[in-house]
């Protein structure tokens, strides 16, 4: 009797085939969503940028800006002008439409005539390998928190001491 050979790929060949793309496309596509949230953090730390200039060419100032957990350090008693933006100026989150956030928006500096804003990492972004994004009044990019020291002078390494300000703010 003749005997025929079998051509062609066994389940479990074909199942190790898949399990190898997966791990490699995971990743990458995990990747790909983290990048898209922090394009999205930036563009909301210009949207706030924005508000406070018309709110500075308005008053000639910055302050008075602030929400809940702020401090009053200029301006008016009363009001804050730290802590999150006010909902009147501008969302206090990303993304700004109000799902679930994963950056919260903070004036972590503000004084008469310059400011830093924030957007602090939190939700599905809380452990981003590119820590906190801070924006200055004088258009100044920077990364703070990398290592949870929550310095806000524009740290732009990682714990390896290697550059992250250029993958990171695109």
């Amino acid at each position: 009797m003749n005997k025929k050979t079998m051509t062609g790929f066994s389940l479990i060949e074909l199942m190790i085939v898949v399990a190898i793309l997966a791990a490699i496309a995971f990743p990458s596509y995990q990747e790909s969503v983290a990048k898209s949230k922090r394009s999205d953090a930036q563009g909301a730390l210009y949207g706030l940028a924005s508000a406070l200039e018309r709110v500075y060419t308005e008053n000639n100032t910055y302050c008075d800006n602030g929400g809940a957990g702020g401090a009053n350090n200029c301006g008016v008693a009363g009001t804050n002008d730290t802590g999150t933006p006010n909902p009147v100026l501008y969302a206090q989150a990303v993304p700004v439409d109000g799902n679930e956030p994963y950056y919260n928006l903070d004036l972590t500096v503000v004084t008469t005539n310059t400011y830093i804003i924030s957007a602090i990492r939190t939700g599905s972004m809380a452990t981003d390998k590119c820590g906190d994004f801070t924006l200055r009044s004088t258009n100044i990019q920077g990364i703070t928190n990398l290592d949870g020291s929550g310095d806000i002078t524009g740290q732009n390494t990682n714990d390896s001491g290697q550059s992250v300000q250029g993958n990171c703010w695109r």
